[in-house]
């Protein structure tokens, strides 16, 4: 049996061509073997014929295991990413004062490592939870500190330390010349995105403002966030960022006051718009409208699809439930672990719990969860029932 290893590039999108052109090597020498697994790779690629393999055959099958639909295809995907990393080299931000703001810190390094040497600013306040007003930034950082508070076990005061940095750091744009925004698909980053380029629009900086908005990446089998990229992806992202104009600001501010309504009905009103200035924007609030309590049994999509998935493979640790939901389950992945650790609080301690948890003296990732009388009774009532439902 053959042991050549499958492309790991599919998570973090960094190809070696070199690399790669072995691989169809060893795979086509492989074949002529007679290799059952070799043989079995091309079969899921090539329907079976009388032509003797030659290596553009196998170099086809290497390109669609890597995620591209022909091996030209991944030679000038690959090509384009040496380029920015040699165009970042040269030149990279330092031509220009520039300030890279980021919903967590996950790409800090990796930008430092790709070769960019602006400041950086996480703005990181978990809009896709909890309540959200239209109010000055000072008075919305104590009604986020409040809430964050109550579902995370932390203090009030802690959490306002956490948060006043990146709030703190929208006040000092103007000695920058250029400001940009990384910010990829989910409803995490949009509804913060959403929040900034409000901000930004209602007290617009004298520096070029620009956009990396990711939703895909080539060759990444399941794009989640810009954190689990190679440095060298963050270079050719960033010959692809655009500037930031009037119709998105004003996008930003019409999500914002959607957002901060007493009701959905703005925020359906804005998804049925299809928001071209952003359609992925779009997308995030429509996922984010899923989020209010249903008629039904008051859940969310969130909570529902944790009690199909406990139902289904339980009892499961709290830990491996939230590998499912992102794996699998989650129609467009946007919480962190502790994000979902927190949202299992009223499934758990509510008067009528929906799920038992067992195990209290260990870490939370590792308790066991398991639907209650009263869990199972609200599922069979409810219409959800597997994976991206």
């Amino acid at each position: 049996m053959s042991s050549m290893p499958r492309p790991d590039a599919t998570s973090h999108g960094r190809f070696n061509l070199e690399q790669q052109r072995k691989r169809a090597k060893e795979l086509l020498k492989a074949a002529r073997a007679d290799d059952p697994a070799a043989l079995a790779r091309i079969l899921q690629h090539i329907p079976p014929r009388e032509t003797p393999l030659k290596l553009a055959d196998t170099q086809f099958v290497v390109a669609r295991e890597c995620g591209f639909p022909s091996w030209p295809k991944l030679k000038a995907h690959i090509e384009a990413l040496d380029l920015s990393r040699r165009r970042l080299a040269e030149r990279g931000d330092r031509d220009m004062a520039t300030l890279h703001i980021r919903c967590g810190s996950d790409i800090e390094h990796s930008l430092r490592t790709a070769g960019f040497g602006g400041d950086f600013l996480e703005f990181s306040d978990p809009f896709c939870i909890g309540p959200l007003r239209d109010l000055p930034p000072e008075e919305l950082m104590a009604l986020r500190a409040r809430y964050l508070a109550e579902i995370s076990g932390m203090t009030e005061r802690d959490i306002r330390a956490r948060l006043r940095k990146g709030y703190a750091g929208l006040n000092e744009l103007e000695r920058y010349e250029r400001i940009v925004l990384w910010f990829e698909h989910d409803s995490y980053d949009q509804l913060i995105l959403a929040y900034l380029l409000h901000r930004l629009r209602a007290r617009l900086p004298k520096a070029r403002i620009e956009l990396v908005a990711v939703e895909s990446v080539p060759g990444v089998e399941r794009f989640i966030g810009l954190g689990q990229l190679a440095p060298d992806l963050l270079a050719w992202l960033w010959q692809q960022r655009r500037p930031v104009e009037a119709p998105l600001l004003t996008l930003g501010t019409q999500a914002w006051q959607a957002l901060t309504a007493d009701g959905p009905e703005p925020l359906q009103a804005l998804v049925a718009s299809g928001t071209p200035a952003l359609p992925m924007m779009g997308r995030a609030l429509a996922r984010h409208l899923q989020e209010w309590p249903a008629e039904d049994d008051g859940l969310g999509l969130t909570e529902r699809l944790t009690l199909v998935i406990v139902r289904d493979h339980g009892p499961l640790p709290v830990g491996k439930t939230f590998s499912y939901l992102m794996r699998e389950y989650e129609p467009l992945p946007y919480l962190g672990d502790l994000m979902f650790w927190w949202l299992l609080q009223p499934l758990i301690a509510g008067p009528e719990p929906l799920l038992a948890i067992s195990e209290i003296q260990r870490e939370w990732p590792h308790r066991r969860l398991e639907l209650t009388v009263r869990g199972r009774t609200v599922l069979c009532s409810t219409t959800a029932s597997g994976p991206g439902e």
